[in-house]
């Protein structure tokens, strides 16, 4: 199995959203890999933002993939409508999802990435049996709804562990981290094990450019300095 890039995926809930066009071209031209859109209901999280509406006016903005985390209360009810938008990545939530099987599969068959997201303390077994469906698992490093939030540390250990049964099984998934990144504790984040990085204010903040240059300098010495998972999907 062989080791890939790792991945950087601003997240446009810190964007500017009466420009969210123009912030959706300066991530392509500073050289995002992908765009990470957190779609919330003000059910399951406690926060309203975008719908499908949104997703499908920002795609012809650009060629990045769109990676759609549904932080939704009913996830099935609008996976057809973000796919037919343009989400090219589309994650739900274990604690909302009842027949997950289902949903992963419809995901897929939509032609899409289908991604299982994790809450800090829900247990990481729910991973480990979605792992046949899916194709990424997303390990929330806060707890959802806003941005500019404070990473919690034992959420390393939870990277570290997840990175350990994909090696031990030798299963192939990216393990993708998303809340309270930034320049700080890049480095420790990659070293547990994350290969999709999302992170809003650590990019947003100040030179948007400057900043993911400065994160893929980071990366790059998180990565001399510490075992990698052994593989990684490069879709």
């Amino acid at each position: 199995m062989s080791t890939p890039a790792i991945r950087i995926a601003p997240s446009l809930l810190s964007a500017d959203f009466a420009r969210l066009g123009e912030a959706v071209r300066q991530c392509e031209a500073a050289g995002a890999d992908l765009l990470h859109v957190d779609a919330m209901d003000g059910h399951f999280v406690p926060n309203l933002t975008v719908g499908p509406l949104v997703v499908a006016a920002i795609r012809p903005y650009t060629r990045l993939a769109l990676d759609c985390h549904l932080m939704l209360a009913h996830p099935e009810r609008y996976v057809d409508a973000f796919a037919e938008a343009g989400a090219d990545w589309i994650s739900v939530h274990v604690e909302a999802v009842a027949h997950l099987h289902r949903l992963l599969e419809r995901i897929r068959t939509l032609g899409k990435r289908a991604g299982v997201v994790l809450n800090p303390t829900t247990p990481l077994e729910y991973a480990y049996e979605a792992i046949p469906y899916c194709d990424f698992v997303l390990l929330m490093a806060v707890n959802p709804g806003f941005a500019g939030q404070e990473f919690i540390p034992g959420v390393l250990r939870r990277i570290e562990r997840l990175r350990e049964f994909l090696e031990r099984h030798r299963v192939v998934r990216d393990i993708e981290v998303d809340g309270g990144i930034h320049a700080g504790n890049l480095a420790e984040v990659v070293r547990a094990g994350a290969t999709v990085i999302v992170s809003g204010s650590g990019l947003f903040r100040g030179n948007l450019a400057e900043n993911l240059q400065h994160f893929r300098r980071l990366i790059a010495d998180a990565v001399q300095q510490a075992p990698r998972p052994k593989g990684s999907s490069s879709q």
